[in-house]
């Protein structure tokens, strides 16, 4: 699984004309589910989230997790995170799930966002969809699953 997110003041999504979610301060999350991704990657990817810190403490510092400061999540679904764009002008998404098998694991991945006790928002799996936000920071940080199962070398 990929997630782009983003640190934003505000953001929300709208699907022909109608806002779907809306949040205040919190994360923008953008999620990509790969052909090989199951519950243990969504589970690991939001236990990766909710306490990663990078919200500013009283200080500037980045030391708060979105869970810290009892942020707000917008979820919207983004097969185009696995585009693979090494040959030609056309990207390949031969690595993205297939729509059914992706839609499930989103839901899966919102459901355990919420349980984690925080507003989740979302867009609507496969819709055309208009997102806009206001990045705070801007902090924009990508999480994939397949670089957090690796360990760092020192």
């Amino acid at each position: 699984m990929r997630a782009l997110i983003q640190r934003v003041t505000s953001a929300s999504v709208m699907i022909g004309g109608k806002i779907t979610g809306k949040i205040d301060k919190g994360l923008l999350i953008l999620l990509g589910v790969s052909v090989n991704d199951t519950c243990a990657e969504a589970d690991k990817l939001v236990e990766k989230l909710l306490k990663s810190r990078i919200f500013e403490d009283e200080n500037g510092k980045m030391n708060l997790s979105v869970t810290d400061i009892r942020g707000e999540l917008l979820v919207v679904s983004q097969f185009t995170l696995y585009a693979d764009c090494r040959r030609g002008n056309r990207p390949d998404f031969m690595d993205a799930a297939r729509p059914d098998a992706a839609n499930a694991l989103y839901e899966y991945f919102k459901t355990k966002l919420k349980d984690g006790g925080l507003k989740v928002e979302c867009g609507v799996f496969g819709a055309d969809m208009k997102v806009s936000l206001c990045n705070d920071g801007p902090v924009t940080i990508l999480f994939d699953t397949d670089e957090l199962k690796k360990s760092r070398k020192s």
